[in-house]
C-alpha cells in the first residue's frame, strides 16, 4: 500500500470532526477484540493482543510496510521509510540493550533474539528479499495490509503460511546448512561500547542516505511532521518510535521481542493435521521442545498467534477510522500470481532464515545480534532482484 495514496484521501468530515459512524464501527471492533483477549483468561494475552492492537494501528496509518521502502530506494533514490526504519532501530537498541544487559525489567525476565550465523539466514533472506517485492509486501505489512481490507494481500496472507508449513516440513533439508555461533555485540563488546558503535552505525546510514537522495531527487523528503492520531495518516517517524516502544513493551511482557512467522509454520502445520493430511508433530521442526510446545496447545493460547490476529484487528479498527476500508474483489491475474509466489517465499524463507523483517531483522538487530545485520545484508540483494522480477507479473 502506497503512504501517497493514504495521504491523499480525507479521513475526517469538512469540520475536522470523525463521522459517527465509523466512530462507532471501530469501537465494535476494537471491543470485540478486547473481549476476544479477556476471554483467553490470561492477563499476559490480553496486554499483548492490546500491543498488538496498537501496532496494527501505528502501521497502516503510517503505511509502514518495509517492502514499498526498499523498492522506492532501489528504483528511485527515495529514502523516508529507511530512514525511518534507522529511527526505529535507533531507539529499540537504545531500550533493548540496556534491559537485556540488566536480565529484567520491573522485576520481569527477559532475553532477546541472539541467534547463530549461518548459511540458512542468507538462503532464507535472499529470498524473502524476493518474495516481499512480488507479493506486495513484507510479513507486518501482509498482516497490515490484510486486516485494513485489501483482499490480495489475504491471498499473500494464506500463500505465506503455506510457504512457512512447506518450510517446516522440508527442514530436514535445511536445518543442516552450515552455521557459526551467535554473536553478540554487547557480549563481545560491553554495554556501552556497543551502544556507540550502534550510533555510529545508525548516524553514518542516515546521513548516507539523506545525501543519496538529495543527489538523486534533488531533496530531502521529511520523515516528521504533523498527523492525526485517530484517523491517520501518521508521518513516518511518528510509527517509527511507537513500533519500537510497542517492541519494547512486547519484550516486557513476553519476556522476549516481537516475532510473527512461527505462528505462520504453526497455523499450517494444525490445519493439515486438521485435514488428516499430515501428522506434524512428527516433523522433526516440531521436535524442538518450545516448538513442539506451541503445537500442542490451543492457538488461542500462543502468544504470536494472538498478537498476530490483533495486528489485523488494529489495523481494520485504523481503516474504519481513516475511511479507507473498502475490500475490492478487482484483482489482475498477475498481481494474484505474484501474491501467490511471493507469500510463498516469503513465509518458507522467514522460517528457514529464523525469522523475518520484524522477527530477525527489527528485533535481532534490537537485540544486539549479529544475525540480524545478516539478515538485511542477504535481504537488500534479494528485494533488488524482486524489484526486477515484478513487471514479470504486471506490477511496477
Amino acid at each position: 500500500m502506497s503512504p501517497v495514496t493514504l495521504a491523499t484521501k480525507s479521513a475526517v468530515g469538512p469540520a475536522g470532526t470523525l463521522p459517527a459512524a465509523r466512530l462507532a464501527a471501530a469501537v465494535i471492533v476494537t471491543a470485540v477484540a478486547l473481549a476476544a483477549l479477556v476471554a483467553t483468561g490470561s492477563g499476559r494475552l490480553m496486554l499483548l493482543g492490546a500491543i498488538g492492537l496498537a501496532l496494527g494501528l501505528a502501521l497502516y496509518h503510517a503505511a509502514f510496510g518495509f517492502s514499498h521502502g526498499y523498492r522506492v530506494l532501489l528504483t528511485e533514490g527515495r529514502t523516508a521509510h529507511i530512514r525511518a526504519q534507522i529511527l526505529m532501530l535507533a531507539a529499540a537498541v537504545l531500550l533493548f540493550l540496556p534491559a537485556l544487559a540488566l536480565g529484567e525489567v520491573f522485576g520481569r525476565p527477559v532475553r532477546g533474539f541472539v541467534f547463530p550465523l549461518g548459511l540458512g539466514i542468507v538462503v532464507g533472506a535472499f529470498a524473502f528479499g524476493i518474495g516481499m517485492q512480488i507479493a506486495g509486501g513484507c510479513v507486518s505489512g501482509t498482516l497490515y495490509t490484510a486486516g485494513g481490507g485489501s483482499l490480495r494481500m489475504w491471498i499473500t496472507l494464506v500463500s505465506a503460511v503455506a510457504g512457512a508449513t512447506l518450510a517446516a516440513f522440508a527442514s530436514p533439508l535445511w536445518e543442516g546448512l552450515p552455521q557459526w555461533p551467535a554473536m553478540s555485540l554487547p557480549a563481545m563488546l560491553g554495554l556501552g561500547p556497543a551502544l556507540a558503535l550502534h550510533a555510529v552505525l545508525f548516524a553514518a546510514a542516515y546521513a548516507g542516505l539523506v545525501a543519496l537522495e538529495r543527489r538523486r531527487t534533488g531533496g530531502v523528503e521529511s520523515i516528521g511532521g504533523g498527523g492525526r492520531w485517530l484517523t491517520g495518516p501518521w508521518p513516518y517517524a511518528w510509527a517509527a518510535l511507537a513500533l519500537a516502544i510497542l517492541n519494547f513493551a512486547t519484550l516486557v511482557v513476553a519476556g522476549r521481542p516481537w516475532g510473527v512467522t512461527q505462528a505462520f509454520a504453526l497455523w499450517g502445520s494444525k490445519a493439515v493435521e486438521a485435514a488428516g493430511l499430515a501428522d506434524p508433530v512428527f516433523w522433526a521442526f516440531w521436535e524442538e521442545p518450545t516448538r513442539v510446545e506451541a503445537l500442542l496447545r490451543p492457538l488461542a493460547a500462543d502468544a504470536t498467534t494472538v498478537m498476530n490476529v490483533a495486528v489485523m484487528a488494529g489495523a481494520l479498527a485504523a481503516a474504519i477510522l481513516a475511511g479507507r476500508f473498502a475490500p475490492s474483489l478487482r484483482m489482475p491475474v498477475g498481481a494474484v500470481l505474484g501474491s501467490i509466489v511471493g507469500g510463498l517465499m516469503i513465509g518458507a524463507g522467514a522460517i528457514i532464515a529464523t525469522g523475518c523483517n520484524i522477527s530477525a531483522f527489527f528485533s535481532g538487530i534490537a537485540s544486539g545480534s549479529l544475525h540480524g545485520w545478516l539478515w538485511i545484508a542477504a535481504a537488500l540483494p534479494g528485494a533488488w532482484l524482486g524489484v526486477k522480477i515484478r513487471p514479470l507479473f504486471g506490477l511496477s
